[in-house]
């Protein structure tokens, strides 16, 4: 779905500071909106040759930009038409001219309403672009209804038309495209929220943009690369190397009926090299524990204080899942808080914390927090929409408010390592991660990495790359229908490349 795109990924406001770069830099406005309306005409041509072309076509530059397409069309002899969302008359700059040059090509201009015949072709949707933030207003919200509704595959410019590309949000309507190309700079809301979704395939054009104007802009995000992340922190074992290598992971959780969560993050942590892994859960689900996986070391553990002399053995612990909310829970968590080993929390324990039942409510820098975003809006203290509608915002308040390292999961997780970092980007992984367990998977590779001697930052990302690129691998037998534990086969090849 991503191939041959940049790393770094930029916010709207600069994309729109570098488009001015480009043009102060000598290339005109009209110039790069020819190329951006080639580059999208090329695309359309080596995906659906031969099809009419339904061009929508706004009052911005993104407008601009879809009637330079229409103008290409016409010169190629493929049936076009413009469906104009404002009148010729109010269009600015650049926009007016490319309107000038789809006119003079012969483009057939058909103002816009809600009875457009779109039964045939490819619709190219130029409504918009990077410039929208909010809800979308009529008679554009109509105008991408009937482009949803046409059935026909859709290509949109720059950025599917009612998606923010600076947050990845969409508040009402939004068009969702088959192919989305996009220009000059990567805008980071395209690859988190809803942005994977709307945009459908993904292509890139520099339009032929200097490598130095690029890299002079100072990127708030960036792409997370598996291939690079794996052959930097996954070198070759010694010869000579034993278990007590690679560390310790110590799972606790699995309150009554949720054994089969600590299960999942421990058979993770083993898959991806850890040294060893115990277990401190509910007495009834050692026998299963141990049935399913004897490599485990599993204990009992019925108070806080049982809980106390294993944590002197480990290297690294995971603490969340199947935890439950009960004392039990509470009192395992509470001892935690006075270790200074490396903890990832997740799932219930995550949640206790929101509550603030504990008697410290701030965690040590070398923790990790693995939140999907109803855990992140407790932690918070605001709702799910709010944290979905600007992720990039969610995960920096998150890693500044508990001062430590967080992993924001969902479409596009988020890493934040420190407030002065990058945002790291997922981009792997697919809908059929969307089932129980996923999270405690991903918990118990983050911990198995910890135990062998890779610090957060660089644990956090190839651990959320490996997840999400095991749940690719699994995924060739159908995203539907996929189980958490199908990751396990393919993240012992990930991490033996």
């Amino acid at each position: 779905m991503y191939q041959n795109l940049p790393v770094p990924l930029f916010t709207t406001g600069q994309a729109r500071q570098l488009d001015q770069a480009v043009i102060q830099n000598g290339t005109p406005g009209i110039k790069l909106m020819k190329r951006a309306g080639y580059a999208t005409f090329q695309k359309i041509l080596s995906h659906w040759p031969g099809l009419p072309l339904t061009v929508f076509c706004g009052a911005g530059n993104n407008g601009g930009d879809g009637y330079i397409v229409a103008a290409l069309a016409a010169e190629g002899q493929l049936p076009v038409r413009v469906i104009e969302m404002s009148s010729p008359g109010k269009l600015r700059g650049d926009a007016c001219t490319a309107f000038e040059y789809a006119r003079d090509a012969g483009v057939t201009m058909v103002p816009f309403s809600d009875c457009l015949d779109l039964s045939a072709g490819v619709i190219v949707d130029a409504l918009l672009g990077t410039g929208f933030s909010g809800g979308v207003r009529e008679p554009y919200a109509q105008a991408i209804r009937l482009i949803n509704h046409s059935g026909l595959p859709v290509v949109s410019v720059d950025v599917p038309s009612g998606l923010c590309a600076n947050t990845g949000a969409a508040i009402g309507p939004a068009v969702e495209a088959n192919l989305t190309v996009t220009f000059i700079a990567l805008k980071q809301g395209l690859f988190t929220g809803r942005g994977p979704a709307l945009c459908g395939e993904l292509v890139y054009s520099d339009l032929r943009v200097s490598e130095q104007i690029l890299a002079a802009e100072p990127h708030p995000a960036y792409r997370l690369e598996l291939d690079l992340l794996r052959s930097t922190l996954l070198a070759p074992r010694r010869r000579d190397a034993h278990k007590g290598t690679f560390g310790h992971v110590l799972i606790i959780g699995g309150d009554r009926g949720f054994g089969g969560a600590v299960s999942m993050a421990a058979e993770a942590a083993l898959r991806v090299g850890a040294g060893l892994v115990s277990v401190a859960t509910r007495t009834e689900h050692v026998a299963a524990l141990l049935a399913r996986r004897p490599e485990l070391m599993v204990r009992a553990v019925t108070s806080g204080q049982q809980l106390r002399p294993l944590l002197d053995r480990a290297t690294v612990l995971v603490v969340g899942p199947g935890l439950g909310r009960s004392p039990w829970s509470e009192q395992l968590l509470q001892q935690v808080l006075d270790t200074a080993l490396p903890v990832v929390l997740d799932a219930d324990a995550l949640n206790i914390l929101s509550e603030a039942r504990l008697t410290s409510g701030h965690l040590p820098s070398n923790w990790i927090i693995t939140p999907h975003p109803g855990e992140a809006a407790r932690l918070l203290g605001i709702s799910v929409e709010a944290v979905e509608a600007d992720r990039f915002a969610a995960v920096r308040a998150l890693q500044q408010t508990f001062q430590c390292a967080v992993v924001l999961k969902g479409a596009g997780s988020l890493v934040c390592l420190d407030p002065g970092l990058p945002v790291a980007v997922c981009t792997g992984g697919n809908p059929g991660m969307a089932s129980g367990g996923m999270g405690d998977v991903l918990s118990g590779i983050i911990g198995g990495l910890i135990a062998q001697r890779l610090s957060a930052d660089m644990a956090l990302p190839l651990a959320v790359c490996l997840h999400a690129e095991a749940a690719d691998r699994a995924a060739v037998e159908g995203e539907r229908g996929m189980l958490a534990t199908d990751l396990l086969g393919p993240l012992r090849r990930l991490v033996n490349p």
